[in-house]
């Protein structure tokens, strides 16, 4: 890659600001173990598969279709 195209530039940055880190490297790990719990941990628990045990296989489109309609109503 040409060392004065954007890109390579734009890589160097974060590359040697990340290397000098040393605070911001605990941080990051602490968003991401975050991020993990949320979007992992809680989900399976918090946020079941609602659609898997109101419809049938494969006509998951026409039960939020028939929802959608009777709750407008």
């Amino acid at each position: 890659m040409n060392k004065k195209s954007f890109l390579y530039r734009a890589y160097d940055l974060y590359v040697d600001g990340f290397r000098n880190m040393t605070l911001g490297k605990t941080l990051w790990a602490i968003i991401l173990i975050k991020l993990f719990i949320m979007f992992a941990i809680l989900k399976v628990f918090f946020f079941p598969d609602f659609l898997k045990t109101h419809a049938k296989g494969g006509e998951e489109a026409d039960y939020v279709a028939t929802e959608m309609t009777e709750r407008a109503n």
